[in-house]
């Protein structure tokens, strides 16, 4: 009697768009078995979540579960997809990684950065691989990087195809086009579920194929006096690749901008993916002297995000280059989901630079996206065949949407399972079902560190962008009481003028907060609580406003 079921989790990625990792765990009498990670990416904050530099998923759920995780399968070289894996690695028991070879190449240099080393196992795709239980063959598919990979996952309880970013593009400009032969007999031999990419299933047709950005950026390029600067992803080989060889074509010096940049294109050129004649490429610090008409520029920072090569472009802040009025910039790339404030921000500041700024929303074909819409959405339903459908890498909308492509081709609607974030799903031979929720939270890094910035951290920051801070200095003796008048100053609370009187004022406050202790323990805390509420309180009464406030004690 076969005993097996496998249970499919989402750690992130499922309605987020970004910070992708999925298992899938198998278990054998109730009895946790093995586990196999797709993935494992980070995401970008949010706007409200200030200080934040990445956003990564919770892996609690695993530390207790090291010893059943047998691998780490990634499917392309985007950071939403591998970004997370230098945080996280360690925590994970080190377990072997496999990808293609951008995708290898990309991940052992995060490592290295860090000082730390590690081997990523090639693919090949002509091979089976085993995980434990589980059997794993990678497929050909293309995105907007080159190597992009599906995932097809035999297990006792059937095949799992796991299909995040893809179109369905016929005439990529480099690399194979989609293995519809491997898809397709999987589909013949039986697929129990697909995991899909749901991010186009609201755009009608056929995502236009990568090639014919190509051609447009040797128009645009063909029409600008001064430097041509495009940005887009730094891991999207493939459009930068044609960038570079548009600029080939007409004499322009290549130059890279941003640290992302720069590290990306080294390692694609390394490998033979982005091969560049060493008379057309120069360094930053070459822009000095370069004739604008004869550079390409080629910028990270198409989200917009601060601090970003094209956000300091914006800013004046390069040493080396100005915006000019003659410049052309070209975004290959939309906005993710909830960065648009950012990017329409920065197009603002190039404009006002007198560039001229092309994006998607005034001209086509500037970027084609890399992800399927509903036609090539339906060709994978179609070549799969599969039982039950699970949308991953969209966001809710997009769930839906993709369930009403189901119903379209006449599947079951109940079929298609619509997961949060730590919801699962499990499957038998017979059957798929809602299983427990997996607890999960965002954890945020920044320039301190992992996992230290937490809700309070965030609320705090928020408050001292929005409303200042007050800091009270008290000095008292063994009893509580005050030895010297308390000083109060602030930071973007008030009009200086409008200090003296304000906190002549709260100063009586605290004062009438503090009283003296007889019979027990000081307790500097409690102290510090009272007067925080008591200013907290008065400054909401008289300025509408409720600063962060701090108290410090030295008790003499």
């Amino acid at each position: 009697m076969n005993t097996h079921k496998v249970r499919f989790v989402p750690l992130g990625g499922i309605v987020g768009v970004t910070k992708n990792m999925y298992l899938y765990e198998l278990y054998e009498n109730d009895r946790l078995k093995d586990i196999l990670i797709i993935d494992c990416g980070f995401g970008f904050p949010q706007e409200r979540e200030l200080g934040v530099d990445l956003v990564i998923p919770d892996i609690s759920y695993l530390q207790d579960k090291k010893d059943k995780i047998r691998g780490i399968v990634l499917t392309h070289g985007h950071e939403d997809h591998i970004g997370a894996l230098p945080y996280l690695y360690e925590s994970l028991g080190r377990p072997p990684i496999q990808g293609s070879k951008l995708t290898s190449v990309f991940v052992e240099n995060k490592f290295k950065e860090n000082n730390v080393r590690i081997t990523v196992n090639k693919v090949d795709f002509e091979k089976e691989y085993s995980y434990g239980g589980f059997r794993v063959q990678f497929v050909k598919v293309t995105h907007s990087i080159p190597d992009t990979t599906h995932v097809i996952i035999k297990s006792p309880v059937g095949t799992f195809y796991h299909g995040p970013d893809f179109k369905f593009d016929l005439t990529p400009p480099y690399g194979s086009p989609p293995d519809f032969y491997r898809i397709t007999k999987a589909g013949h031999e039986g697929i129990i579920a697909l995991m899909s990419d749901a991010l186009g299933s609201e755009r009608e047709g056929l995502t236009l194929s990568e090639s014919i950005v190509g051609k447009t950026f040797e128009d645009e390029m063909r029409k600008t006096k001064g430097k041509f600067i495009m940005t887009t992803f730094s891991s999207n080989i493939s459009r930068i690749r044609q960038c570079v060889e548009a600029a080939i074509k007409f004499n322009r010096k290549i130059v890279f901008l941003g640290r992302s940049m720069k590290q990306s294109t080294k390692l694609a050129a390394e490998i033979g993916y982005l091969p560049i004649p060493d008379s057309l490429f120069a360094a930053e610090e070459d822009l000095i002297r370069l004739p604008p008409n004869k550079v390409c520029l080629i910028v990270a920072g198409s989200q917009g995000q601060y601090g970003s090569a094209l956000s300091k472009l914006a800013d004046k802040q390069n040493t080396f280059t100005k915006i000019k009025k003659g410049d052309k910039i070209v975004f290959s790339s939309d906005p993710i989901p909830g960065n648009e404030n950012e990017v329409y921000s920065v197009i603002e500041d190039l404009v006002n630079e007198g560039a001229d700024v092309v994006y998607s929303d005034i001209a086509d074909q500037l970027h084609s996206s890399g992800h399927g819409s509903q036609e090539d959405l339906k060709f994978l339903i179609r070549f799969t065949n599969p039982k039950y459908f699970i949308p991953i890498g969209g966001t809710i909308r997009h769930q839906k949407q993709y369930q009403r492509l189901v119903e379209e081709l006449g599947g079951d609607t109940n079929r298609v399972f619509a997961l949060k974030e730590g919801e699962t799903v499990w499957f038998t031979r017979d059957k798929a079902y809602p299983g427990e929720e997996v607890e999960t939270k965002n954890i945020y890094v920044d320039a301190y560190g992992v996992g230290d910035i937490g809700n309070v951290v965030l609320r705090d920051r928020k408050t001292l962008s929005s409303e200042g801070m007050v800091f009270a200095f008290l000095v008292i003796d063994s009893r509580g009481l005050l030895v010297t008048r308390p000083k109060i100053i602030s930071r973007g609370f008030v009009y200086e003028k409008e200090e003296e009187q304000l906190y002549g004022r709260a100063v009586k406050i605290v004062e009438m907060a503090i009283k003296p202790r007889t019979g027990t323990l000081l307790d500097l805390n409690k102290i510090k609580r009272s007067v925080i509420r008591n200013l907290e309180e008065f400054f909401l009464k008289e300025k509408g406003r409720k600063p962060l406030v701090v108290v410090e004690t030295v008790q003499i």
